[in-house]
């Protein structure tokens, strides 16, 4: 296991980007980055498998690209291009830091995003994500038949956004996270989540014991739209604020939806759990059903990846 600090003041690197860089292609050994306190403005690429990302004393991961900004031909930049931080390299873990889009609301920038992961076991602890509309991106959504939207997990995070803020087409358990929508002060606040599950996933989203939290007006946010036809997110033993509507769900105006997608619902509480005004087509999980959604079984049996 190769051990590296990265320093503001001193250290191996004082740089992000240039220990990632250093660490040679192909190597199977574990890499630890150490990464002492302060803000690391880089747009960062993670390309490397095999790490572990350790923040010390209050690490930020920041950048300020956003959609509507023009790239170098001219032409905004877009959402992907967005990204403050990309993962692409498997089997990560990450712990103790925060990742940000400082670019600005929603009302002004449009997409923003903090962390984009394109992975499979990729695991954070105890980590903050901080942008607007769409903070946290897991992975493009997949139109090819064959895919390889990756595996991650979430355990006592905190994200923070408004519109989608938390979409792509990945399957993502968080456990224990704190769910924090922010307040646009508009009649419709946002959306938690915009799931583009493939269609041929059984497993997208799924929030366990997590709470959901909001300075935002009473029935102005909800719990998730369908980025893609085959969405399945779920909440499960959740609490809820009044925020929440009361529906639940939006359809993103497609009627069509209501057949394929999947959400669902069990032990939800709170003043935002209205298990018995939710819109016809979500779901309220029964006992039974719930052992589809252990952690061994939202990741096909192995879980032992995650530490």
């Amino acid at each position: 296991m190769k051990q590296m600090l990265i320093s503001k003041t001193g250290g191996d690197y004082s740089s992000v980007q240039a220990a990632v860089d250093s660490i040679p292609e192909g190597t199977g050994e574990v890499t630890v980055l150490h990464i002492k306190a302060g803000v690391y403005y880089e747009k960062l690429r993670i390309n490397k498998p095999n790490l572990r990302l350790i923040g010390e004393g209050g690490v930020r991961l920041s950048y300020d690209d956003y959609a509507r900004k023009p790239g170098n031909e001219g032409t905004p930049i877009g959402t992907f291009g967005s990204c403050s931080t990309y993962i692409t390299g498997d089997n990560i873990t990450v712990e103790n830091i925060i990742f940000e889009n400082t670019a600005g609301s929603s009302d002004e920038v449009g997409q923003a995003v903090a962390l984009y992961v394109d992975a499979d076991k990729v695991s954070f602890r105890n980590c903050t994500f901080l942008a607007a509309q769409d903070t946290l991106y897991l992975a493009k959504p997949k139109e090819e038949k064959v895919n390889r939207s990756g595996r991650n997990y979430f355990e006592y995070c905190r994200i923070t956004g408004d519109i989608d803020f938390i979409f792509g087409s990945a399957t993502a358990y968080f456990h224990e996270c704190e769910i924090v929508s922010l307040d646009l002060g508009k009649e419709i606040n946002g959306f938690v989540t915009a799931a583009a599950t493939p269609e041929d996933k059984q497993t997208g989203f799924v929030f366990h014991k997590c709470r959901l939290v909001s300075d935002a007006a009473e029935d102005t946010v909800y719990l998730g739209r369908p980025w893609r036809d085959y969405a399945r997110t779920v909440f499960l033993d959740c609490w809820m604020g009044a925020h929440i509507r009361r529906e639940g769900w939006n359809d993103w105006d497609k009627a069509s939806v209501w057949h394929t997608v999947h959400y669902g619902e069990a032990g939800s509480e709170g003043p935002g759990a209205h298990a018995d005004k939710r819109v016809g087509w979500s779901k309220p999980l029964q006992e039974h059903e719930l052992e589809r959604y252990t952690l061994e079984a939202v990741f096909g049996g192995d879980a032992s990846w995650i530490r």
